[in-house]
């Protein structure tokens, strides 16, 4: 298979893994017609459209210097691209529609924070797991007293980001006369700052990162919070595509017994 690699962008991803990002736009079939003989030959190219969202900081965000999806499953998604011999290029979504743009066959896999649940598990197929994942609660640095568990909110008006599996846990846990949907965490985090809504829940990585990197100074993540919602990071494909998934899943053994994985969300900060 022939490669054509674009020039690197700067600034956008940890330098080291810069040669396995590559946003490809491929030809689907280029014809050739020879003027001897009238013969046509054609070059096909397998490509693997992934799916990313804008806002998932560090795993999946937008670029605003190469106008690109970029983060740490982006650089997994290449990883294995590469390992399986695919070209990859990454389309944005927002995270309530990547589960419908891969059903509708708009892209073949997702590659994003994205939690495998028994719900979504009836509707997609995952790989193995990718990435240890748990929620945080997100409040002011002067909040009063102490937050354990989701209990000790029991009464306020929280919120939540739209189309997580934080949002319907939150409706049946029954505590909250209101739950805000957000579409982004920066959004939610921008309301608790604002005092809007007294807290946020939402995928701890994510905040935790965007607090690291000096964003929204005045808030934190409660530190003595035990996590009630654990879960894994998945790829996902459709439930009939098996073949994907198990050309995925030997890749992704091999990405974590070489230390690929690992190296790319340490680079990461995660």
């Amino acid at each position: 298979m022939t490669r054509n690699t674009p020039p690197s962008c700067e600034n956008s991803k940890p330098s080291h893994l810069t040669n396995k990002v590559k946003h490809l736009l491929v030809p689907g079939v280029m014809g050739i017609t020879l003027a001897i003989g009238g013969l046509t030959t054609a070059q096909a190219q397998d490509t693997l459209r992934a799916g990313g969202t804008p806002s998932g900081i560090p795993f999946t965000f937008l670029d605003v210097q190469t106008n690109q999806i970029t983060g740490a499953m982006v650089d997994v998604i290449n990883a294995l691209g590469e390992d399986m011999g695919y070209e990859v290029t990454v389309q944005e979504a927002q995270f309530n529609a990547l589960i419908p743009s891969l059903t509708s066959g708009r892209i073949d896999i997702i590659s994003a924070a994205m939690l495998k649940t028994p719900a979504r598990a009836k509707v997609v197929a995952f790989s193995d797991d990718v990435y240890p994942y748990g929620e945080g609660i997100i409040i002011q640095n002067g909040y009063p007293g102490d937050i354990t568990s989701l209990q000790d909110l029991e009464g306020q008006v929280i919120g939540a980001q739209v189309g997580t599996t934080y949002v319907r846990q939150l409706e049946e846990s029954g505590l909250f006369p209101e739950i805000r949907n957000y579409d982004t965490l920066a959004d939610m985090m921008r309301d608790v700052s604002l005092g809007r809504i007294i807290a946020g829940v939402g995928d701890a990585p994510i905040m935790s990162y965007q607090l690291n990197e000096g964003r929204f100074p005045d808030l934190k993540l409660a530190e003595d919070y035990e996590q009630q919602m654990v879960g894994h990071i998945g790829l996902a494909v459709t439930q009939d595509n098996t073949e994907l998934l198990e050309e995925v899943n030997a890749s992704l053994a091999k990405l974590k017994d070489d230390g690929t994985l690992q190296a790319i969300f340490e680079q990461w900060g995660l």
